[in-house]
């Protein structure tokens, strides 16, 4: 019979291939086993990758998705929240400033109307929210604030009461202030007309319309502005005509604090539907993760027990080197 041996190098180096052979097999089970994946996707796929393809990049998609899901349900929860700050703000303000207009004394006139002052401030930092880096109420100009200072605001306002006569005088054309597209809109409002858009799905684009020109928020604005020019000195030392300014800033507010509520409502809806879409792309990455682990999953049973054999082989190689490693003449002829 014919042998064939190998020298101490060339025997070294077969152990030492083999002892590689193992581990790369031992990593590649023990990521099989951690992640539930096979190591050779090509093998797993029969070398045809169009399918595990398809599914990664809708997984991808999906994940675009629910990042857009999250800024909008942030930038809308920041809305609501705002809103609910200025409601509070005009139910506890339209009550004092008409009961302060009914009694028309000038210590209870200043003192309420000091207080919405100092409420106008509140209202005007409130729109001036920013989370995560973007502004709520300034519409596509995310990075910018919607609204300058306060005193920035009533010093375009009462630009525009120079000459007023009288209170009905000065009530339209702070009216007017507010509500045309040459006022507020033009000469202080700082965000951008165009609406911000989160596409939350295939074909599924949603718009916050709701800025800080939105006829509801000016509606409160204006009683608060009303409230501070006269706590500035407008109509100072005309007791009746603070008197009736009083009482129409109270007006405003009241009415605004109704329609505020319209406003919280339509925030909510709009968190309804944001809340429904993320369930939705939920659902879907679900059966996507369940689709892909079914192309490519690693069976638990069968990477764990191939695990322990190669195991098992390690152990059974570093025995043999040790043995081999200990042989020598004179143990041999002993």
């Amino acid at each position: 019979m014919n042998y064939v041996s190998f020298g101490d190098m060339a025997q070294a180096f077969q152990l030492r291939r083999h002892d590689q052979q193992l581990k790369t097999a031992m990593t590649s089970l023990t990521k099989e086993v951690m992640t539930g994946i096979r190591s050779d996707l090509g093998a797993a796929v029969s070398g045809d990758f169009t399918a595990l393809a398809k599914i990664d990049q809708s997984r991808s998609t999906l994940a675009a998705y629910r990042t857009a899901a999250v800024e909008a349900d942030l930038h809308a929860g920041t809305m609501q929240r705002a809103v609910e700050t200025i409601r509070s703000l005009a139910s506890g303000s339209s009550v004092p400033l008409l009961s302060a207009a009914a009694t028309g004394t000038a210590t209870m006139i200043d003192a309420s109307v000091a207080d919405a002052a100092t409420k106008f401030s509140t209202l005007v930092a409130t729109l001036n929210t920013n989370a995560a880096g973007r502004y709520a109420f300034s519409g596509a100009a995310i990075d910018t604030a919607p609204l300058p200072d306060p005193q920035a605001i009533l010093s375009a306002l009462s630009t525009e009461l120079a000459g007023a006569t009288d209170p009905a005088d000065a009530l339209a054309r702070i009216a007017d202030w507010f509500a045309q597209p040459t006022g507020f809109a033009a000469t202080v409002y700082q965000g951008s007309a165009s609406q911000t858009v989160f596409r939350l799905g295939e074909g599924d684009s949603l718009r916050l319309d709701v800025t800080a020109t939105d006829p509801r928020l000016l509606s409160a604005m204006q009683g608060f502005a009303t409230a501070a020019l006269l706590d500035g000195g407008l109509f100072a030392g005309d007791l009746p005509a603070r008197s009736t300014m009083t009482a129409a800033a109270g007006e405003q507010i009241a009415a605004a604090d109704f329609a505020l509520t319209d406003l919280a409502a339509e925030i909510g809806t709009i968190e309804a539907r944001i809340a429904a879409t993320t369930t939705r792309n939920g659902a879907e990455s679900a059966a996507l993760d369940l689709a892909r682990a079914s192309l490519i999953g690693a069976d638990p049973y069968e990477s764990a027990t191939a695990l322990e054999a190669v195991r098992s082989q390690i152990e059974t190689l570093y025995t043999l080197t040790s043995r081999l490693s200990a042989l020598s003449m004179t143990e041999y002829m002993r």
